[in-house]
């Protein structure tokens, strides 16, 4: 596990805060000793609804808690710079979503974070956004919603977590260089850039084909090379699936699989099961051999649930899964029996934490302690402070 001391100054920007704090969790879950250092105020994302019983309270935000365990905590004013540089000096690592902290100005072997919408440089440099802001700049946006219809967003936010978990994998790559080449190392993560990744074929095909992705809905893209489009997401009788008709040895065993348990339950498809499997290419078919096919492979998906769908790909080793909402991913076998879920105590309230995001040796980092309260770890770390200034 991690043995870094590491300094995440959260800032007013909401956005700003959201991915320096994921990328503190993440650093925290790892076994690094984050103090967290909130303006007076208290950082924003304390503000941000629901809350632990309903009502509003700066220490029990979901989003906070979720964002914030496995830290201490301090308050700092931000015109107080000799108390944070006294803080930053002794860290290992910081994490900050302004650039506040100059890293040329930092010690030999500091790492250096900086968070921000658009990167520390460029003419978006210092420009704030919104994660709607953000997410529309990278691409995605874009991308997302029914063909001929507006963009549709995410219902929660997702820039400032992308990015948060790139500004964690960059701080460990620049622990590394650090070590290797013995000097100070600066993280630069764009939001903008963080979210172009997560739909990387539409900037490959731009750059590679001169090809602009559009919006699809429920479609999929690059399957055809005749234009047509073939279906990814499916109603089931409980919420929907995603499956999809394909060719090569994996699509084919899949489909020769799915006539088997048409088969099984009676369902006529005609159609489908006459396919020859081992000739079929899903690539040449016309828009109007898809829709006859998809319409009986959606009439058979629309019999089954969530559940019973996906008990049948794993049986039959097939391509496919279930659409998980929070309530299927709660409820989720594979993940209880990996003990994902942890009950952490927090002001006479049990709570239920996502836990760690691997197995080290067969064992996951756990929620070690809950979220700070605001300036909870003040004298603690404040006294930390003045004995290495002393013994320095």
């Amino acid at each position: 596990m991690l043995d870094l001391r590491v300094v995440e100054l959260a800032s007013d920007d909401p956005w700003g805060a959201a991915a320096a704090a994921h990328c503190g969790r993440t650093l925290a879950d790892l076994g690094a000793d984050v103090v967290k250092c909130e303006p007076p105020a208290g950082d924003p994302v304390r503000r941000t609804p629901p809350f632990a019983g309903g009502a509003a309270h700066p220490d029990r935000g979901l989003l906070w808690m979720a964002l914030n365990a496995n830290k201490r905590g301090v308050v700092l004013d931000p015109a107080d710079a000799a108390r944070r540089d006294a803080l930053v000096r002794r860290a290992d690592l910081v994490v900050q979503s302004e650039p506040i902290v100059d890293p040329l100005g930092c010690g030999a072997r500091q790492v250096v974070v900086t968070v921000t919408p658009y990167g520390t440089t460029g003419p978006l440099a210092g420009v704030p956004a919104s994660d709607l802001e953000v997410t529309a700049a990278g691409g995605s946006l874009w991308l997302a919603g029914e063909p001929g219809r507006a963009p549709v967003r995410t219902t929660l936010p997702q820039s400032p977590f992308w990015t948060g978990m790139y500004a964690a994998a960059g701080a460990l790559v620049a622990i590394l260089g650090r070590d290797r080449v013995g000097r100070a190392q600066h993280v630069d993560v764009s939001g903008q850039q963080s979210m172009i990744t997560v739909h990387p074929p539409a900037a490959v095909f731009a750059d590679v084909a001169r090809e602009e992705h559009v919006r699809l809905g429920p479609y999929l893209l690059g399957r055809s090379i005749v234009g047509a489009r073939f279906r990814n997401v499916w109603p089931c009788a409980d919420g929907h699936v995603s499956f999809a008709i394909q060719g090569g040895p994996i699509g084919r065993h899949t489909g020769r699989m799915l006539c088997a348990w048409m088969a099984e339950r009676d369902h006529a498809a005609p159609l489908f099961r006459a396919i020859d499997w081992d000739a079929f290419d899903n690539r040449t078919l016309t828009q109007a051999e898809v829709d006859a096919l998809e319409g009986e492979v959606g009439a058979f998906l629309s019999t089954l649930t969530k559940r019973e769908f996906f008990a049948g790909v794993i049986a039959r080793n097939m391509l496919g899964y279930p659409v998980a909402d929070a309530g299927d991913i709660f409820d989720d076998e594979q993940l209880r029996a990996r003990s994902f879920w942890q009950d952490v105590a927090i002001d006479g309230r049990t709570l239920t934490f996502a836990g760690g995001f691997a197995l080290f040796d067969g064992e996951r980092p756990a929620v070690r302690r809950p979220p700070p309260r605001l300036g909870e770890h003040d004298r603690e770390v404040w006294a930390e402070t003045l004995r290495s200034a002393v013994t320095a």
